[in-house]
């Protein structure tokens, strides 16, 4: 009688045990999942795209349209959405809600250090593994997973839901 009350015990907390590590793992994998790309973000994509071969001005004056920087080129693509950001993608980086990049939705704001130090690049996650961004080309739609931007890449932030 006695080793069947312990086998059913064990049994017991096996159960419970698996039952609060799944618990856990599912509460932990929604907090950093992958959104499905609304229509708000495939409207913010395609409004971006219209800028593209827009010439690179670096420190290009905000909320003109005839040349970007890579963060005057986010801060004027969110604005059309309502969705206030800073200056300098440094200063875009705070904002939103970090993500991993393994659960890149379409619409994360994207930071590289391009320059050995620090943040210095902000481009926005355009699904499929392609970033949206103004660099030295010009506003251009780039591979994330390039050698160059692979080797650069820093952080994500979610500001749009």
């Amino acid at each position: 009688m006695e080793w069947n009350n312990k086998r059913l015990l064990k049994s017991v907390l096996s159960v419970s045990l698996c039952a609060t590590i799944g618990f856990g793992a599912l509460a932990v994998s929604s907090a950093t999942h992958a959104h499905a790309a609304t229509e708000k973000t495939k409207e913010l994509i395609s409004y971006g795209e219209k800028y593209i071969g827009t010439p690179y001005l670096y420190g290009a004056v905000p909320f003109m349209t005839n040349a970007f920087d890579c963060s005057s080129f986010t801060q004027y693509v969110y604005d059309n959405f309502d969705i206030k950001l800073p200056r300098t993608s440094f200063d875009q980086a705070s904002k939103g809600t970090k993500v991993p990049k393994g659960y890149l939705s379409m619409g994360d704001l994207v930071f590289f250090n391009t320059n050995g130090s620090s943040i210095s690049h902000v481009a926005i996650y355009a699904g499929n593994n392609k970033i949206l961004h103004s660099a030295n080309n010009g506003v251009e739609i780039s591979d994330l997973n390039s050698s160059y931007w692979k080797k650069a890449y820093v952080t994500a932030r979610r500001v749009i839901s």
